[in-house]
């Protein structure tokens, strides 16, 4: 058996192990709702009348897990990991993520090894290169899931702000109004105010609770909301009254911000096609002849491609901040 063979051989074994690193990670993090540990949590705050059994002992994605959540705990990545976890809403731990992202890299620098064999030095290039991009891929996958979801609760923000001044002329006090919202509301406006409801019911004050909604979800009308809330509390006023001029305002914002998306999604998708074109053409040349692509890949012609990449990721900047009109 010839040596590349092998070495595909072992590259796939790597890649099939850190696969099933991955797919194991994400289905503790779902049976951990159920676990002894979030049970022990639970009862420190209330009565559980019953619990789930979960047979077996300590599995080793979870004590590798749990050792990454220990480092990382008081460190600014791990505060900014729990931020983006909570404001992605994935019921998934820091180390859980942490283990999700060196396996993802583990698994990518694999697969570059795999596509670069022909030479050494070309696949550790290229095993570097796509274990970068596997690092980054869960991250890039929370940003995208945060800016999806907090747009879908901007977007639910002004019919529920008029929901709750409906309900506070009607009599219920704000505590009552919050539930009706979490009873009410679609996903994730229901979600996020019912997990309001759940810290204050804990001891937390509401005006601690909205902060804590704010933290998860960033956002400058509900900051306005918030802010409404706590100037009331503080020195009175009809606050129904004041959360009508705010839903009226901010329903106005999203009208604007629809009518500017619809504008700018030509020149969005223009980018868009311009970006993949090139990247396209070089894999789709890469798999039809590989030794033609690789004459581009010594020295010097090495950085055409290169140079190449960094003006394409420079433009696709360009062209974001152009098209991203603030309302």
């Amino acid at each position: 058996m010839e040596s590349s063979q092998v070495v595909s051989i072992a590259v796939a074994l790597f890649v099939f192990l850190s696969v099933g690193l991955v797919y194991f990670g994400v289905q503790a993090s779902r049976a951990r709702a159920s676990s002894p540990e979030m049970e022990d949590r639970l009862d420190r705050y209330g009565n559980v009348t019953e619990v789930a059994k979960v047979d077996g002992g300590t599995s080793t994605v979870t004590m590798v897990s749990d050792r990454l959540e220990r480092a990382a705990k008081g460190t600014s990545i791990g505060e900014k990991t729990a931020t983006a976890l909570a404001r992605a809403d994935v019921k998934m731990t820091v180390g859980e993520f942490i283990a999700i992202r060196e396996a993802s890299a583990l698994a990518g620098f694999m697969l570059g090894l795999l596509l670069g064999r022909a030479q050494i030095g070309l696949a550790v290039l290229f095993g570097i290169g796509v274990a970068l991009l596997g690092w980054v891929a869960p991250t890039v996958y929370l940003n995208v899931r945060a800016g999806r979801r907090q747009k879908r609760f901007v977007g639910q923000l002004g019919d529920t702000i008029g929901l709750m001044a409906n309900s506070l002329r009607a009599g219920y006090s704000l505590l009552q109004t919050m539930e009706l919202v979490s009873r009410e509301a679609p996903s994730p406006m229901g979600d996020e105010f019912r997990r309001v409801v759940r810290e204050i019911g804990l001891g937390i004050s509401p005006q601690h609770a909205l902060n804590n909604l704010l933290r998860r979800v960033p956002s400058e009308d509900l900051d306005l909301m918030v802010s409404a809330i706590n100037i009331q509390h503080e020195i009175g006023g009809n606050l129904g009254q004041i959360l009508d001029v705010i839903g009226e305002t901010i329903r106005e914002r999203v009208r604007i911000q629809g009518e500017i998306g619809v504008l700018v999604a030509q020149q969005q998708m223009s980018g868009y096609v311009i970006t993949a074109m090139p990247i396209l053409l070089a894999g789709g040349l890469f798999l039809l002849n590989p030794e033609y692509m690789m004459g581009v890949m010594v020295w010097p012609w090495v950085c055409l491609p290169i140079g190449a990449s960094v003006l394409l990721v420079m433009g696709t900047l360009i062209m974001r901040k152009i098209v991203a009109i603030k309302v």
